[in-house]
């Protein structure tokens, strides 16, 4: 089993990954969601049950099986309906943030800045 976990690791890209398990894929699809494929695939991989007790052959068909579901989430949908990373969970992928917010985190910013040019001045 060790051959087909060290092929696995030399694996770096979605492409790769995909060639590997011999998936046919759009480049398209890929290339906007390629780190969306990846995580799905980590994610469907660590729900799986029962794959260590599996030998190299069945082992290999079922991590093809569950590539091909991550692939096939990002055909028929979009990365910020799936919401694989934290981004796209937090409301919907937008963050809020108050005016005050905004004007406490500018006044927080330039008192450094004056700090300085006061000691600059007195220098």
């Amino acid at each position: 089993m060790n051959g087909f976990i060290d092929q696995l690791k030399a694996l770096s890209s979605a492409n790769e990954f995909l060639e590997f398990f011999g998936i046919a894929y759009d480049e398209r699809v890929v290339n906007v969601n390629r780190l969306h494929i990846l995580k799905r695939f980590y994610q469907y991989l660590h729900r799986a049950e029962g794959l260590a007790g599996l030998n190299e052959i069945e082992m290999f068909k079922r991590y093809r099986e569950l590539l091909l579901q991550a692939y096939a989430d990002f055909t028929v949908s979009t990365a910020a309906k799936e919401k694989v990373f934290k981004v796209f969970q937090d409301v919907d992928g937008q963050s809020h943030v108050s005016m005050a917010g905004l004007k406490n985190s500018l006044a927080d910013r330039r008192k450094p800045a004056v700090g300085m040019q006061q000691a600059m001045r007195a220098a």
